[in-house]
């Protein structure tokens, strides 16, 4: 088996064997027998000419085989975990997975860090003092095992491929093809032991995927592969035109969850899809008899204060400083603060979620590059969502920052994030579609 001929054959369009597959996957991270221009080159194709759901699915699989795959079989509870495409303001992950665990939910969740406009939530749980994300194997089953609920990155043998393919994607411009997509996102999550999957595919202007078409394309890919790799499924795709909940920023997005968590934030939005999300994890998990069932239990868990209970004990389980649940100001603090006004009255038309996440990495919130340093306790709140009515002289954003020199880009880009109309704007629909 040569390199160039599986090159040439995915170039042509036809359908790869299992065993070129593998002998790809196999080159992307241990072999020699491919060279990195190669893979790039193969990767490309890919990207020109599609694979087939077949192809996708055996691609995962070997992604997935690349390394260790947690057996977590001795631990009890059905194990269920979420994973969101990516955008701005969306920090459910901390919220769901408490609420899920309170519920009876195993969530073993292997999360990423923020790259570009999009926030990652290892970022956002670093932002707690102590909280250590790079737990060990024994360490993660000890959190599972006490908590039903264990949050960390991924390690040096979890789909080691996935690693290596995601470094050429990033050079070559094949990031956005779905099979590429549909593999690298399935193959870490069986890896980690899971039976069940819920998906939050972003779509609009601060998502990875802009149209509804891309979206549902990729939403349809993630479902059909995850099935066949032995998953229990479900795809919501959710609105991403407007940042999710009030806070864009690494600590303050910590505060809005727990503020959740408590039961006192105005953050409609994020509350509900959270408690969605959540509801269809505890389904999927065969917890309960439906949706509307799976929801109450979730909505118990909201208002009874055990999801909030459980985000504390998880915090104190990976070394995390657990009064900040109680005290927020533990939490990083901007040093200082600044207002964006408005000059004109009206009701929010609309915010632009890209404009406002880039003004937050701007900030320092973000990083362009894997190895930036960002600063924790930057970010924006949103003072005025989409709907609500606005005085000229009002606040639209409050920017907390650290450094005087990033605020003029930040806030340039905030006066531009928004537009104002004279009467309500038609609400806008958070979930588009379900796909199951």
């Amino acid at each position: 088996m040569r390199a160039i001929d599986i090159i040439r054959k995915k170039r042509d369009g036809e359908e790869l064997t299992s065993a070129e597959i593998d002998f790809f996957v196999r080159g992307s991270h241990s072999d020699a027998e491919w060279a990195p221009y190669q893979l790039s080159v193969l990767l490309m194709a890919v990207f020109l000419r599609g694979m087939t759901t077949r192809e996708i699915a055996h691609l995962t699989h070997a992604m997935a085989d690349s390394g260790k795959r947690l057996d977590l079989s001795d631990i009890p509870g059905p194990k269920v975990d979420k994973h969101s495409t990516g955008g701005v303001g969306d920090k459910t992950s901390l919220i769901l997975g408490p609420l899920a665990a309170a519920c009876g939910v195993v969530v073993p969740m292997i999360s990423g860090r923020g790259l570009g406009h999009s926030g990652g939530t290892l970022d956002k749980l670093e932002s707690i003092p102590g909280f250590r994300v790079g737990l060990s194997e024994s360490e993660f089953r000890t959190a599972l095992r006490n908590v039903k609920l264990g949050m960390i990155g991924q390690t040096q043998d979890i789909a080691p491929a996935d690693k290596a393919l995601y470094a050429l994607r990033d050079v070559t411009s094949t990031v956005e093809s779905i099979p590429l997509i549909t593999a690298s996102i399935l193959s870490k999550k069986l890896a980690e032991g899971i039976s069940g999957l819920v998906m939050d595919v972003k779509c609009g202007r601060g998502a990875f995927m802009k149209t509804r078409e891309d979206a549902r394309a990729l939403a349809d890919s993630l479902v059909r592969v995850g099935t066949a790799n032995g998953l229990k499924m479900t795809a919501l795709l959710t609105a991403m035109d407007a940042p999710l909940g009030r806070c864009v920023g690494n600590s303050l997005e910590v505060l809005e969850s727990i503020e959740v968590l408590k039961g006192t934030s105005t953050s409609k939005d994020l509350t509900d899809l959270s408690v969605l999300l959540a509801a269809r994890m505890v389904k999927l998990a065969g917890l309960a008899s439906d949706d509307q069932d799976a929801e109450v239990r979730v909505r118990n868990a909201l208002t009874s204060g055990a999801g909030l209970e459980v985000f504390r004990n998880c915090i104190e389980q990976q070394g995390g400083d657990p009064h900040v649940i109680d005290d927020p100001t533990r939490l990083p603090m901007a040093t200082r603060s600044t207002q964006v006004r408005t000059d004109r009255t009206g009701f929010i038309d609309q915010i632009d979620a890209e404009l406002v996440g880039i003004a937050a990495m701007r900030l320092g919130a973000g990083r362009n590059r894997a190895e930036d340093t960002i600063d924790h306790a930057v970010g924006i709140v949103i003072c005025v969502k989409p709907g609500e009515k606005i005085r000229s002289g009002e606040s639209l954003f409050e920017v907390r920052f650290n450094d005087e020199a990033k605020l003029a880009a930040a806030t340039d880009l905030l006066q531009r994030a928004y537009t104002i109309s004279e009467s309500p704007p038609t609400e806008q629909r958070l979930i588009l579609e379900e796909i199951a």
